[in-house]
């Protein structure tokens, strides 16, 4: 619920309550069981609510009749998750890969969704291709969407050649990855001097990043900033930002960045473990980097260290050492890590950004 709440909060909704119910089994009509509906009409005419969100995908089914019976907008944990990312997608291809999720989610929702249709376009839980383009029929919209495809494979085509000229040059990447709101952004501008946008909100990063990174050996390589992971992230966002997790699958190393102050760290890394091997990365080699312990306890900042490398971005503890144990781990796999002048290496930077 803490983290649905912060879901909320970075859709720029203003959180005015919350409600839990344990159920054996999800009412097939409502999702909840009849009288947590009732109470929960209730509870929204109390506060003067405009909309409720469910920590649970919801059918067709169950988003109508709760909207019919609430008499308020009613999105469920994918649609604010893409709302999220709808907000937060800055270049033309993170547009497209949205949108395609954002349709693929919608197709089956359309039918039986009536006036709800006729004021899609404000608040959260709407952001995205917009009312005119909602209102198509399913069939403009599958036309929409094999559109959206075949754009999206011309990105994969040209980020496979990128990948194939950076092997060529010998290029090595080493890419962050971990839970949203882990500090990768920050970590990202602590070890490259970058400026990237850093925010305490969900999923700030959403576009990669590329920049050179020196090692204490004097090689360089580039390390990529990637959007975070969470959990149960949409089968669709999934789908549709494949040409961008594509990345991953070349990168020679993973940094694996964990917020150490988060209690629930060790649910998010298994939620992050679990996405990286559904990607097939369970075999490309990592490093566990435990990032914001200036915010724990010495005690526990201590249990950490015997556990993995312990840093904070904020006050640059620990980046020396994490920089010799990636230049130990990339010697060890690839003896030949390094990339050529300044120049080239720009140039690549760019090209992985277009």
């Amino acid at each position: 619920m803490e983290e649905l709440e912060h879901l909320a909060l970075s859709a720029g909704a203003a959180v005015v309550g919350g409600s839990l119910q344990r159920l054996l089994r999800p009412d097939p009509a409502t999702l909840l069981g009849r009288g947590k509906v009732e109470q929960l009409r209730a509870e929204v005419e109390r506060v003067d609510a405009s909309t409720v969100i469910f920590d649970h995908d919801l059918s067709p089914t169950q988003l109508r009749n709760l909207e019919r019976i609430l008499g308020l907008k009613v999105i469920d944990r994918t649609q604010l998750i893409l709302d999220i990312f709808a907000r937060r997608a800055r270049t033309r291809e993170g547009q497209l890969q949205v949108e395609l999720a954002q349709l693929n989610y919608l197709l089956p929702r359309l039918a039986g969704r009536g006036t709800l249709l006729s004021r899609l376009g404000g608040g959260i839980g709407t952001r995205g291709p917009g009312e005119q383009q909602l209102e198509f029929d399913r069939r403009r919209i599958r036309a929409r969407i094999q559109r959206l495809r075949r754009a999206l494979e011309k990105v994969r085509a040209q980020r496979a050649l990128h990948r194939a000229r950076r092997r060529e040059r010998q290029f090595v990447t080493v890419a962050l990855v971990g839970y949203t709101n882990a500090g990768k952004s920050s970590l990202f501008n602590a070890l490259t001097r970058a400026n990237v946008t850093v925010s305490s909100r969900l999923f700030a990063t959403l576009d990669p990043t590329v920049r050179a990174l020196e090692l204490p050996s004097r090689r360089q390589v580039l390390l990529s900033d990637t959007v975070g992971f969470i959990r149960r992230l949409p089968p669709h966002l999934v789908a549709a930002f494949r040409a961008t997790l594509e990345e991953l699958e070349t990168a020679d190393l993973l940094l694996h960045v964990t917020d150490a102050s988060d209690p629930q760290r060790e649910q998010q890394d298994m939620a992050v473990e679990a996405q990286l091997d559904s990607l097939g990365l369970s075999e490309t080699p990592r490093l566990h980097v435990m990032n914001k312990v200036d915010l724990v306890p010495p005690e526990v900042r201590s249990r950490l260290a015997r556990g993995g490398l312990v840093v904070s971005a904020r006050t640059g503890e620990g980046l020396e050492v994490l920089r010799q144990r990636i230049d130990e781990a990339l010697a060890a796999s690839r003896p030949e890590v390094g990339v050529g002048p300044a120049s080239e290496r720009d140039e690549l930077a760019k090209m992985l950004q277009s």
